[in-house]
């Protein structure tokens, strides 16, 4: 790396309200001038599922712009990072350009988010999907540990990073699961989602396996999120508003909050403050 500068950061826990039971996010600010390497080099180093760089907008109409970067691959959209930065602008002092309303530019474009009570929702970018291939499916189930009589539905879903989507019957099935995450490797991104018993403080349990992106699990997933809430509502299988846990089978507790508005899928959670500071980069 060429030369170093001191850099506000922040780490925060998305979708939750008590620090460490969300999903961790590192957030560098004004990170104007770090190149493509920089950046990279420093989420693998943080090691979360996603660090994001705040940086000057280049669309007109938009409040800041975001890069959002795996330990090994940069994102055009995610929803946790989302929630994340945008609390972290606001609380760094980020005045949006209109009241009630954040515009953030990412690689996948323009992204609304708005105040929801306590929490932040996103306003979920369009979800393109296709059919699973035969193949692909029965070497994700087995490296699941799933028969296939136990699916209700699969397809592939894509809003920015590509899930392989799976419904199942029960979430008591669902925390069961302990996938071979060495076949995975190799395979996909698979989330999957699964109804809750009767009196259930959420109505859905979802997990996010994401072992070619070297982490076995992801704790809590706004852009999956969102993608199977669109999948599910559009089959018939969920309300319009609903409450879906994630993080169970980590000893997480995250809370998505799902609320379809006309045209709009609102993807919504609180972010809790854990670490603020200084970097050199």
């Amino acid at each position: 790396m060429s030369g170093t500068a001191s850099r506000k950061f922040s780490q925060l826990d998305v979708f939750t309200d008590t620090p460490l039971r969300g999903n961790p996010l590192a957030v560098v600010h004004d990170a104007d001038g770090l190149s493509d390497t920089q950046m990279a080099a420093f989420a693998r180093w943080t090691n979360l599922s996603e660090t994001t760089f705040l940086l000057k907008p280049t669309e007109p109409g938009a409040d800041y712009r975001v890069r959002i970067f795996t330990p090994t691959l940069e994102l055009p959209f995610a929803g946790h990072p989302t929630l994340g930065s945008c609390h972290a602008w606001l609380a760094a002092g980020g005045q949006p350009g209109q009241a009630g309303e954040v515009v953030q530019q990412c690689t996948k474009g323009l992204v609304r988010i708005r105040r929801d009570g306590t929490r932040l929702a996103f306003a979920a970018p369009p979800c393109e999907r296709r059919e699973v291939a035969p193949a692909l499916l029965a070497a994700v189930l087995d490296a699941i540990g799933l028969a296939a009589d136990e699916l209700v539905a699969s397809q592939w879903l894509d809003n920015g990073p590509q899930w392989l989507a799976l419904q199942l019957r029960s979430a008591e099935r669902l925390l069961a699961l302990r996938p071979d995450n060495a076949k995975l490797k190799s395979l996909a991104w698979v989330g999957l989602v699964a109804p809750q018993p009767a009196g259930a403080d959420t109505q859905f349990e979802v997990r996010a396996f994401i072992a070619p992106d070297g982490i076995e699990e992801d704790p809590v997933t706004g852009s999956l999120n969102a993608s199977l809430a669109g999948w599910l509502m559009e089959r018939g299988e969920a309300p319009a508003q609903y409450v879906a846990a994630q993080g169970s089978a980590m000893g997480r507790a995250g809370r998505i909050h799902v609320h379809q508005d006309g045209d709009s899928l609102w993807i919504g959670g609180d972010v809790a403050d854990c670490i603020e500071g200084q970097i050199r980069l």
